[in-house]
């Protein structure tokens, strides 16, 4: 038998991040602080970078401080692009 997946595991093609959400204000959007370290081409030296997230969070469940799981979608909104898909650790 197939195992089971959920509508978020089934549909391929979709990125998914993990980032630390750094603000809850709005009403349904979170922003998530997505942060990488590469090594630099020439260099090697690791190079650390941040961009920021505007993600949809339909139950307004996830708050300040809190690892999320996040993938790609349709355009929300002007900046939107991103849903929650699930909250991985929550603030302490």
């Amino acid at each position: 038998m197939a195992e089971q997946k959920t509508p978020q595991e089934s549909i391929a093609g979709r990125k998914t991040r993990l980032g630390v959400v750094t603000s809850d204000v709005r009403d349904k959007t979170i922003t998530v602080r997505i942060d990488t370290a590469r090594p630099h081409p020439v260099y090697g030296k690791t190079v650390r970078r941040s961009s920021n997230l505007q993600v949809h969070d339909e139950t307004n469940t996830a708050g300040v401080g809190d690892t999320v799981r996040v993938m790609e979608c349709r355009p929300l909104s002007a900046t939107k692009r991103w849903r929650l898909v699930e909250i991985v650790e929550r603030a302490r």
